[in-house]
């Protein structure tokens, strides 16, 4: 039989076995217990981050503010009694249109920036960072049916007339899947009613009155927006053709995108009278904020209906900035300072004056631009990938969109007499 001291030391180590279960299951116990507390907490995280996205969700359908009017800068006026209307009422639908078409316009150019510096793209390149309320404003107030034609700076207006940025960028490389074939290059792109993209200076003013002239001799209610810059105002050619369209009352409107800055030469360098809008004398000019996105919308409505009544010619003169030099061969601080730049980027950028607008009105949320900003940027760097990678265009193609009609014919070469195809 066990003696006595023996069943003491079993009966101690078996309540001690007991301690010990006892203790271990506390422990599980309260391990589970904060593993429940922390699933919880990540549950309700979550949960307030899905509420707070569906809050921004349902705002988007129910809370923000439909359309709203805005004070715009009053527009100077030369021969005409009355001008565009001192407020201009915006749609959140057309808000967010413009904000991504401007956004989509200054992250394109940034990159062609980035590609040209890398050597990719080549040649000449104009860029139209900081004047995109121009392009987008001046699309708002005509109709796609009617006709635009511009200088070199036309990487926004293709985007506008209907291009895409996957076809812009692969045209700045030179590739085939560009708009132009591969064949343009920056200053030579086209849509449809859209006539680029012209490299000598003015040249394009007088195409777009017989453009203009066509739509007169065609009856069809359209019209021509001819384009130029501060730089090609001086030109005789231009005059020329105010004096053609007034005599005959074409539907043309004038404008001169005035970025202060004629090459690396100022407007008042450069010019006797730098009020570009009186330009036309006998023609009715305005002169406009070029920057707000709204007063180009406004005063180019007011344009066409004076167009389309068979009033003839009106010229409009868009006071506006480039934040890029001339062409990437010019660093475009030697002959302004980097310190006027930044004046203009923070108190006139339209892109900035836009989305403040919509913020403080209601009309959008910070979450809901950023997400256009994030689908703008992976758009652009979609297009540059295509962009690099497009096989440029073989050289058989080279005569190619030449002749209306498909025929061969003969070109004098380092071989002579190479016989080439023109098919269109």
């Amino acid at each position: 039989m066990p003696s006595l001291i023996n069943l003491i030391e079993e009966d101690r180590q078996q309540q001690g076995g007991e301690k010990r279960s006892e203790t271990a299951g506390r422990w599980q116990q309260d391990s589970m217990q904060k593993m429940l507390t922390i699933i919880s907490n990540v549950l309700r995280g979550s949960a307030s981050r899905n509420a707070a996205s569906m809050v921004v969700s349902s705002r988007s359908y129910a809370d923000f503010t439909p359309e709203a009017t805005f004070d715009i800068k009053k527009v100077d006026l030369h021969r005409l009694e009355e001008g565009p209307p001192l407020t201009a009422t915006l749609t959140r639908e057309e808000g967010l249109k413009y904000y991504r078409t401007m956004q989509t316009i200054r992250r394109m150019e940034l990159k062609a920036d980035q590609l040209y510096k890398q050597k990719i793209i080549r040649g000449f390149c104009h860029l139209y960072d900081g004047q995109e309320a121009c392009a987008v404003g001046i699309e708002g107030g005509i109709t796609l049916s009617d006709h635009l034609i511009t200088a070199y700076r036309a990487h926004g207006y293709t985007l506008t007339r209907g291009g895409t940025v996957r076809e812009i960028m692969a045209e700045l490389t030179g590739r085939r899947g560009g708009i132009a074939k591969g064949k343009g290059g920056s200053m030579h792109m086209y849509t449809k009613n859209f006539y680029g993209g012209n490299g000598i200076v003015g040249a394009q003013v007088p195409l777009g009155a017989g453009v203009a002239l066509a739509c007169k001799y065609l009856g069809n209610d359209q019209l021509c927006v001819s384009l130029y810059g501060d730089g090609a105002a001086n030109q005789g050619q231009i005059f020329e053709t105010y004096n053609m369209s007034s005599l005959w009352k074409l539907p043309i409107i004038f404008i001169c995108e005035n970025n202060q800055y004629g090459m690396g030469t100022s407007v008042e360098r450069s010019s006797a009278s730098t009020e570009y809008y009186k330009r036309g004398d006998y023609i009715p000019g305005l002169r406009v904020d070029g920057m707000d996105v709204l007063c180009v919308r406004e005063a180019t409505k007011f344009a066409a209906d004076h167009c389309r009544s068979g009033k003839g010619p009106i010229l409009m003169e868009l006071q506006t900035y480039r934040y890029h030099g001339h062409s990437m061969s010019d660093p475009g601080v030697s002959y302004r300072t980097r310190e006027e730049i930044q004046e203009v980027r923070s108190k006139s950028d339209p892109i900035s004056m836009l989305k403040d607008r919509m913020l403080s009105n209601n009309m959008a949320s910070i979450e809901e631009l950023k997400e256009i900003d994030i689908a703008v940027r992976k758009e652009i760097e979609d297009a540059a990938q295509f962009a690099t990678t497009d096989p440029e265009p073989p050289l058989d193609d080279l005569c190619s969109h030449i002749f209306a009609t498909d025929q061969p014919f003969d070109v004098r070469g380092a071989t002579p007499w190479t016989k080439l195809t023109s098919t269109s």
